[in-house]
């Protein structure tokens, strides 16, 4: 089901991330969301999608989370993700983010 960025929106690429939950939990997802400017519906063509990934519990590696980026990348067409860790979150911008994003994957 891939799709180019002409076509992406926040419904589409939540839908598209709601049919892969097998390979996304065989990467040790445990909830995965969009935030950003798809969310805020602030888009334009070289948005990139952002994304907020938190593993189960000794998943969390170097190899997941670069075959999840991987995996991801080819789900839309190569457009460039920006893949955030739970763990990574900056204390100063991790609230908003937390307020905004949206699962599609819990």
């Amino acid at each position: 089901m891939p799709t180019t960025a002409q076509t992406l929106d926040k419904a589409a690429i939540l839908a598209i991330l709601r049919a892969y939950p097998e390979e996304l939990r065989g990467y040790g997802v445990r909830r995965l969301g969009l935030f950003g400017s798809f969310v805020r519906e602030e888009a334009g063509p070289e948005s990139d999608i952002d994304l907020l990934v938190e593993f189960e519990t000794g998943q969390a590696t170097f190899r997941h989370f670069m075959e999840l980026t991987f995996f991801l990348e080819s789900l839309f067409d190569g457009q460039s993700i920006d893949l955030v860790t739970t763990r990574g979150l900056s204390p100063y911008i991790g609230p908003r983010i937390l307020q905004e994003v949206e699962y599609a994957l819990t």
